[in-house]
């Protein structure tokens, strides 16, 4: 009789921890499509909107910097600042002497998506 119970139990077990091994996979997948397809929608706005000053397959200067790698600098050239998410947002938002800003261009899923496409680079 303990056997019977710890086999079922032991089963019941197995079938909670593939569940959940099952659950995780998929929400993982999920993050990874939304991610792929925020990347895409932002290659498309680079495409429409940055592509005419920035380069995104080499870091030679076009009218802006060129974009490859730019999270692999660490910082900014034209201010030092640090480069992040937070910051490369708020340099898109905002912009500064030679670049224009985009706040009142750009809402904030594209710039969203810009960033991923960026990140990619």
């Amino acid at each position: 009789m303990k056997h019977t119970h710890r086999a079922a139990g032991i089963s019941v077990l197995a079938i909670v921890l593939t569940f959940a091994q099952n659950s995780f996979a998929r929400k993982s997948e999920g993050k990874k499509s939304n991610s792929s397809a925020s990347a895409a929608r932002g290659q498309t706005v680079f495409e429409n909107r940055c592509a005419m000053c920035h380069y995104n397959d080499r870091i030679e200067k076009k009218i802006g910097p060129g974009l490859k790698d730019i999270y692999k600098r660490g910082t900014f050239a034209a201010n030092g600042n640090k480069i992040n998410d937070e910051s490369l947002k708020t340099w898109i938002q905002n912009g500064d002497l030679l670049m224009p800003p985009f706040k009142d261009v750009l809402d904030v899923e594209q710039i969203k998506d810009l960033i991923a496409y960026i990140k990619t680079l």
